[in-house]
């Protein structure tokens, strides 16, 4: 197939697609340059994997070259994906997933690659376009397309696809995706933003969505290829007609159970009787292992089925409880000693429980990220951990996947928007969020147990953030929105809709469906019910501790801060670092210095804190007209002396200024060493003038005596060529200075 492009003026940018010149061997490849940012994508399609999920692998790989920089580290080659790359990933996971049909199980795998990097126009953006459009026009069974873009808010108005300069100013940060039909996925950091302008930007960035989509349905038709026909897993229908009628009765009783572990446990049994029945009955069939597999598959539909039924149309929700209302809440502070740990809070909903911990450090302990974009310090982490005994399993431990990054990531947006700035409360901040039990809506458990953590540990945040997952069950007429969902209807149900903010508004939003996605209507119905589960939630903080703690914990570095002029920086910093390393090593404590000079002192000693500060107001001192200091003389002259103010700042004082009246000699009012009082005078480029007369009282009748040239009847004298032919002189009478004089022109 020969090249062939295509390009559409996008929101003041230009969106251009090429296929048919690379990765031809793909399914379905397509370059795709946005401005300067170019992503190419490949999908490739396998066989059909055994398994009750579908095997969709989603990558984002962002190469250093891209940028034109080398990778850090020793080794200086793209290793593991950084945090930013996993997250993007799942962002262009989330929406495509929906899009292939139920029992699919070939294996997928679309192929990101950033080839150039322009930070103005986002790559994510343009690999979630790549990623659908490659399946789109290869003959993978996708039901696509769909697309994505980020929605912001600057000063008052919403923007599709901000600048780079926008977003560093933007209130919101909000990325949407969707289908031509309804939205499909959202995720969003905002500063405490209404539910009316989230919904506004919401339908906003759908309308966007459309026009991506309309584009790639032009390039479709353009250069398409013919889907697939792939089998599709699904149960013998005679004998799920058999299973429901003798065993669906028993089910729908198991299903009740308000319990999580007594549900599952019952459910399990189950199971396992009929399976055990059944294993009996096909013991001599030689096809039994697909059959037990579709047994399981049955019994998996059954139990979805019941759990929907009875929430749309009895709206019973399995463990009992109403439509919109939480379960059980507790709230604590202090779990852990303070004498230890900087700050802990422990949050229960029902069945799910986090566990946070609070550790403040200097700014110089901050986390450097090293990407695309030019290294950056990172001064807030927020990690989620979810040990498999939360659900009481075994299974896999190790590094954090790509579900605790994303977790964490979310709770990190949410409780972000509401720190103090750094010159309100200069540290480093890390939560680290433990999952002790969990029955659904952990990562909003963690966020609750964030803002207890941070209140309780000193950090004076502008307000407690809590959060609430909402979820969906829809039959395509008849819908139900749910408030705090458990596990089994995040499992069974349409959609996980989690949302968090203050009392003012919400800062974050996560959706994520499995229906091809929803309208206007259920996303407003959903904003509403979870403000008002939102309220209910901070009420329980507020119980447990109203306001952020106005002292430090006992182990907590102290801190304070002196800003430095600019023009000072590098006074206090020294030749290769070396002043500041003397005050360090002399102090014991931590100093850290920005590049606007804002100087920042810890130590867990106070006195250590105020000896450094000492030093470094020393070194940034500036004398003042009017001030008035008692220093050492250090230089004398037969007409000024020289007294020491402070650190290498020195004043002169004239003989005429020493005392009134005429003074023959400096040495009969001060010698070299003597302690004297003087107050400053004037400040020039050439230095600093003091007086001691003017700190002492002026004689009666005192006239200032007229001061005579010593050369003729001016304050200089222009003498004549000298004898050995050098150039005149100019004699300074008021700073008893001389300087060279080149010949006078002639008249």
């Amino acid at each position: 197939m020969a090249k062939q492009t295509f390009t559409l003026d996008f929101y003041g940018r230009t969106l251009t697609v090429e296929t048919g010149q690379v990765a031809k061997q793909a399914n379905g490849a397509v370059v795709v340059r946005y401005n300067d940012t170019t992503v190419l994508t490949a999908a490739t399609m396998g066989g059909m994997a055994r398994g009750d999920f579908f095997p969709l692998q989603v990558n984002f790989d962002e190469k250093y070259y891209a940028a034109g920089r080398f990778p850090g580290g020793f080794m200086k080659r793209e290793a593991r994906p950084s945090t930013e790359a996993t997250l993007t990933a799942r962002l262009i996971d989330r929406p495509i997933r929906p899009m292939f049909a139920d029992g699919f199980r070939n294996e997928v795998q679309v192929i990101n690659t950033v080839l150039s990097y322009d930070a103005d126009a986002a790559p994510r953006i343009a690999g979630m376009f790549a990623s659908s459009l490659s399946l789109a026009i290869s003959d993978i069974p996708f039901d696509g397309p769909i697309a994505g873009v980020e929605v912001g808010y600057v000063n008052g108005m919403l923007v599709i696809n901000p600048s780079k300069a926008q977003k560093e100013i933007s209130e919101l940060e909000l990325i949407v995706a969707g289908n031509r039909n309804a939205i499909n996925m959202v995720e969003s950091g905002a500063h405490e933003l209404s539910e009316e302008i989230m919904l506004e930007a919401l339908l906003l960035g759908h309308a966007a969505v459309k026009e991506l989509i309309a584009f790639q349905d032009e390039i479709v038709a353009a250069v398409g290829k013919p889907k697939a026909e792939v089998g599709l897993l699904a149960p013998d229908a005679a004998l799920k007609a058999e299973v429901i009628a003798a065993y669906n009765a028993d089910l729908q009783v198991a299903v009740k159970n308000g319990d999580k572990l007594a549900r599952e446990a019952e459910t399990k049994a189950l199971k396992e009787r009929v399976i055990a029945h059944y294993t009996e009955a096909w013991e001599t069939d030689a096809d039994v292992e697909t059959k037990l597999r579709d047994l399981e598959a049955i019994l998996e539909e059954m139990e979805h089925a019941e759990v929907r039924r009875l929430i749309i149309e009895e709206k019973v929700r399995p463990d009992g409880r109403q439509i919109d209302e939480i379960r059980a809440l507790d709230a604590e502070i202090d779990f852990l000693p303070r004498s230890k740990t900087h700050g802990s809070g422990l949050f229960t909903r029902g069945q799910t429980q986090a566990l946070s911990t609070l550790t403040l450090a200097p700014m110089g302990d901050t986390q450097i990220i090293d990407g695309l974009d030019p290294e950056y310090k990172k001064r807030f982490l927020h990690h989620y951990n979810f040990p498999q005994y939360s659900v009481g399993e075994t299974g896999r431990y190790g590094a954090p996947g790509r579900r605790e990054i994303g977790h964490g990531a979310l709770g990190e947006r949410a409780l972000a928007q509401v720190l103090p700035s750094l010159e309100e409360f200069p540290y480093a901040i890390r939560l680290v969020a433990e999952v002790l039990e969990s029955n659904g809506s952990s990562s909003q458990a963690s966020i609750c147990a964030g803002t207890l953590a941070l209140m309780a540990g000193g950090v004076p945040i502008k307000a407690p953030v809590a959060g609430i997952a909402m979820g969906l069950i829809s039959d395509g007429e008849r819908y139900t929105i749910l408030t705090d969902i458990q596990g089994l209807e995040d499992h069974f149900g349409d959609m996980d809709f989690k949302v968090a903010g203050t009392r003012d508004g919400i800062t974050a939003l996560q959706m994520d469906i499995k229906v091809q996605g929803i309208d206007a209507k259920i996303l407003a119905e959903a904003l509403a019910q979870a403000k008002r589960a939102r309220f209910q939630i901070l009420d329980v903080i507020a119980g447990a501790i109203e306001a952020p703690r106005a002292e430090l914990s006992p182990s907590a570095p102290k801190i304070d801060t002196i800003k430095v002029p600019y023009d000072k920086i590098r006074i206090v910093i020294g030749k290769g670092g070396e002043t500041i390393d003397s005050i360090i090593e002399e102090t014991g404590v931590k100093i850290d210095i920005d590049d606007d000079g804002l100087c920042a002192i810890y130590s867990s000693d106070q006195a250590a804190i105020e000896r450094a500060k000492a030093i470094i107001s020393e070194l940034i001192r500036e004398a003042k007209v009017g001030d008035i200091y008692e220093g050492k003389v250090v230089r004398t002259m037969d007409s000024a002396i020289f007294v020491n103010l402070f650190g290498k700042t020195d004043a002169r004082v004239h003989i005429s200024e020493m005392a009134w009246g005429r003074t023959a000699k400096v040495e009969d009012v001060a010698k070299l060493g003597d302690l004297v009082k003087v107050k400053i005078t004037k400040i020039s480029d050439k230095g600093v003038d003091a007086s001691m007369r003017e700190l002492t009282e002026k004689p009666e009748g005192y006239v200032e005596p007229e001061r005579k040239p010593r050369f003729g009847g001016h304050d200089h004298h222009d003498r004549g060529p000298r004898r050995d032919g050098r150039k005149p002189f100019k004699v300074h009478e008021d700073r008893g200075e001389f300087s060279e004089l080149s010949p006078k022109k002639p008249e």
